[in-house]
């Protein structure tokens, strides 16, 4: 989408917000590209106690934001491991190798944003029916262009999730 496009204001009521699950977090869809004139997407992302988010990827297009509204959340960024703590910013640029998961006997709780913005609710969909056993994982992978979202392997990230 234009990231020049005009969009009108955009209020998603936390009641009427689309969630979706799998066994360990709970994402909350607030504003998609296509509602923001492809300035932004952002969604919030609950995790379980030690739920993985999200294996070591990178995107091409856009900078992802995360801020912990509650909780502990690990991430890498590049090769380097941090915990970030509620009330804590960070910001990935596009090509960094980064991945996430609640801190070692943490909860956390997210706000993501993409800028721009790019049609990735489908994508968040489909991880979560991947995770109910109805799609195959094989679709993840398939969508890596459309969605911006590029798996690496991360020796150090794999070394942190046995760690755990």
């Amino acid at each position: 989408m234009n990231e020049t496009a005009p969009f009108a204001p955009l209020l998603t009521r936390a009641a009427d917000a689309e969630t979706t699950a799998d066994p360990s977090s709970v994402m909350t869809l607030l504003a998609d590209s296509g509602a923001t004139g492809g300035r932004l997407t952002s969604y919030r992302s609950s995790f379980a106690k030690g739920a993985v988010g999200a294996p070591a990827h990178f995107h091409t297009r856009a900078s992802e934001m995360f801020f912990v509204l509650g909780g502990s959340l690990q991430v890498l960024v590049g090769e380097e491991l941090t915990v970030l703590e509620r009330g804590d910013f960070l910001l990935v640029p596009p090509h960094t190798p980064h991945a996430f998961a609640a801190a070692p006997g943490a909860e956390a709780d997210v706000l993501f944003v993409f800028t721009p913005g790019a049609d990735r609710f489908d994508y968040l969909r489909l991880l979560g029916r991947v995770a109910r056993g109805e799609a195959d994982v094989e679709e993840i992978a398939a969508s890596s262009e459309r969605y911006d979202n590029h798996y690496v392997d991360s020796p150090v990230w794999r070394a942190a999730l046995a760690g755990r």
